[in-house]
């Protein structure tokens, strides 16, 4: 029998629950592949295993069958395994009953994005948004000290160890904390505000990059910009958002935005927390939407980052292109198709952003995607509506302005998202 991993780290098996119902299922060979990736972005974690375990049925107590709980037990103490990360959701009963039954710590998919998250933000208002996820998430339920493991790394305390103090408050208390986390969060927020008010004055259109984790978005940020953003190839390497500006070859400059790369079944209290720090998507001229082409999954991984667009409310009025990167890690075959096809498709590229292939195109294509959608238009404006013309020159919109005898005449640059806001006003 193995006594423990490496010094230092925790002994972890995990779980890919392969429920045989749903119609999205997906192919558990690669949800494991991505669960256990998971479990080795979190430091600390030696990963001794992984398996899929068929799940006919859900059983509302244990999850699994008892025949199958003993399987498990056997395995996981044959492995010397501290803790157990179960891919998917688990009910607060369904986690203290296996923790029981196994003597281990139990993680589910929740619990170990929030981990995650908890070690990589970098930022003052990241750190607050995890915690006050991690927090939503604890209500829930009841997360006890598990005196046993040793306490080797950061974090929310999910994964914890001697002394260690666990949120065994009740709801107020924990809805107390909450709340102030909120308001120091409203200063961060309203000082992000600020900067994002400023830029408006700046009539540079925005681009986001947004895709799956790992599709290689910091890595084509960091090809376009000169920038050095953390790329790397593990799941989450980029937390908080990084902006900088680019040249177009057309002589226009766009703001370029990195955001924290999307995954399957994203805590929803997550998506809620970073909902203010993804406001640059929501507020983009054109969104680039960067997909690991090379990744069996890509088409489940495109299709999670399309629902988690749609959870911020990014509607489908925002003009996207997509980009098919790490074309270098495709056959010879493969790749030749998908430059092609992305050669008949004005809202395609195919690149590798790691060995600079096809970046010209994209910012070609980049270049006519900003300057085609930004066309001019003559406004007049009464005395009386100084909040339109106020909004105009927060915009940066305006190239020209004359008083008249009535009030103003204005000629601006905008765009179509632009014009249908102040439509709105």
């Amino acid at each position: 029998m193995s006594t423990g991993g490496h010094e230092g780290q925790t002994r972890a098996w995990v779980l890919h629950p392969d429920s045989q119902s749903g119609r999205t299922r997906r192919d558990p060979a690669f949800a494991l592949e991505e669960a256990a990736a998971l479990a080795r972005a979190l430091p600390g974690i030696e990963v001794a295993g992984a398996e899929v375990v068929p799940l006919p049925r859900a059983r509302p107590g244990l999850l699994f069958g008892g025949g199958k709980i003993e399987e498990l037990g056997a395995r996981f103490d044959d492995a010397g395994v501290e803790l157990v990360l179960i891919d998917g959701p688990l009910t607060p009963v369904q986690q203290r009953n296996l923790e029981r039954a196994w003597r281990v710590k139990i993680l589910d998919r929740t619990g170990l994005i929030l981990e995650i998250f908890s070690d990589r933000a970098a930022t003052r208002e990241g750190a607050l948004q995890v915690e006050m996820a991690a927090l939503s998430y604890q209500r829930t339920r009841l997360v006890r000290a598990w005196t046993h493991l040793e306490r080797q790394r950061g974090g929310l305390g999910f994964v914890g160890g001697p002394g260690e103090t666990q949120i065994e408050a009740d709801r107020r208390a924990i809805d107390t904390q909450i709340g102030r986390l909120q308001r120091q969060l409203a200063k961060v927020v309203k000082t992000r505000a600020l900067h994002r008010s400023a830029r408006t004055r700046v009539p540079y259109p925005l681009v986001a990059l947004v895709g799956y984790t790992n599709a290689g978005k910091s890595t084509l940020f960091n090809r376009l910009t000169g920038a050095e953003v953390m790329a790397k190839d593990m799941l989450f390497a980029t937390l908080d958002p990084t902006m900088r500006a680019v040249l177009l070859p057309c002589g226009q400059k766009i703001i370029l935005s990195d955001t924290v790369g999307f995954v399957s079944d994203l805590p929803t209290q997550l998506v809620a927390a970073f909902r203010a720090t993804l406001e640059e998507v929501r507020a983009a001229d054109l969104i680039l939407h960067v997909r690991d082409i090379s990744h069996p999954d890509t088409e489940h991984q495109a299709a999670a980052v399309e629902s988690v667009l749609a959870g911020l409310g990014v509607t489908e009025e925002t003009p996207r292109l997509e980009v098919r990167n790490k074309t270098d890690l495709l056959a010879e075959e493969d790749r030749i198709a998908t430059e092609t096809l992305a050669r008949r498709r004005d809202d395609m590229i195919a690149l590798s952003a790691l060995a600079g292939s096809g970046l010209k195109a994209l910012l070609k294509t980049v270049s006519a995607g900003v300057s085609g959608r930004r066309r001019r238009a003559d406004l007049t404006l009464g005395f009386s509506e100084g909040r339109k013309r106020a909004w105009l020159f927060r915009q940066g919109v305006i190239e020209a302005e004359e008083q008249v005898r009535d009030g103003y005449r204005l000629r601006v640059l905008w765009s179509d998202r632009q014009a249908r806001a102040y439509r709105g006003l």
